[in-house]
């Protein structure tokens, strides 16, 4: 099998590259050949190709344009699009899996910002101190931010110009939750993730990780969320509280390097065998 691995043109540090490695050697040592193409190089794409894509990446509008032109993509624009924005993520799963309450941001324009605050002070009332804000777009723990008091709120919201989601804390869930990897509609691995010094669970902000074996009721709520997005793979975060577990975000290109180092499984070889199986190989 052919088959073409896209990733990010301006990403360049060591994090991404081993990551690519690892999945690129995952598909040759099943047979297949694997070329890696930058999403640079493929804006200008132009001819229709029958391989499947492995899409590393979050050009939502180079995904678009690919399926478009009738190319099979691992993941999919629209799950990735769902995904990559915790809003949208929010939309897509309310009603269906358990959450913590979360208020999407009215929209500004970035040449704008959040020059009227008084929504704040609703998300305040309706969600109670300390809540979380989130910029939209983020991962690996970055631009979350804990509110402990309206002041704190407000200077979050106005220091920023991005699209926010306001949520609730769950404070048994401080410092920790548990990632759990799926591939192919199943869980493959899982870690607990702790932070005594921060309330984000993270590993590259500081947590530790550690093996973790997930309920039937947590093992459930990760494959139904990856079924709801169209996920093919991914990885998804879930929060500890006080009657269950919560959905807290979805990751559709998931760093694995943390769990294999935590349980020795490697997801890069599922995503490869689901693959195979897709196409039918």
């Amino acid at each position: 099998m052919q088959c073409r691995l896209v990733v990010n043109g301006f990403l360049s540090s060591s994090k991404f590259s081993e990551i690519y490695a690892w999945l690129k050697a995952a598909f040759e040592k099943r047979g297949h050949d694997m070329t890696v193409c930058t999403n640079i190089e493929l804006a200008f794409e132009k001819t229709a190709v029958t391989e499947p894509i492995l899409f590393w990446d979050k050009d939502v509008t180079l995904a678009k344009g690919l399926e478009a032109m009738g190319l099979r993509l691992f993941n999919s624009s629209r799950a990735i699009e769902y995904c990559d924005n915790k809003a949208l993520t929010y939309i897509a799963l309310k009603d269906k899996v358990p959450m913590p309450t979360t208020i999407p941001a009215p929209m500004t324009y970035r040449n704008i910002g959040y020059t009227h605050t008084e929504f704040v002070k609703k998300a305040g009332d309706l969600l109670g101190y300390p809540f979380v804000i989130k910029e939209c777009f983020g991962s690996f723990g970055q631009q979350v931010y804990l509110a402990k008091e309206p002041s704190q709120a407000m200077s979050i919201v106005k220091n920023t110009r991005e699209p926010l989601v306001f949520q609730k804390f769950i404070a048994e869930s401080q410092g920790k939750d548990i990632r759990i990897n799926v591939v192919g509609g199943k869980a493959q691995a899982a870690m607990l993730r702790r932070n005594e010094k921060d309330f984000r669970a993270n590993i590259t902000i500081g947590g530790k990780m550690e093996k973790y074996t997930p309920s039937a009721e947590e093992i459930n709520i990760a494959e139904y969320v990856c079924d709801i997005l169209g996920l093919d793979f991914g990885g998804v975060d879930l929060l500890i509280g006080s009657s269950g577990p919560l959905v807290c975000e979805v990751n559709s290109n998931a760093h694995f390097k943390n769990i294999y180092d935590c349980t020795n499984i490697n997801i890069a070889d599922k995503i490869a065998e689901h693959i195979e199986k897709c196409m039918d190989i």
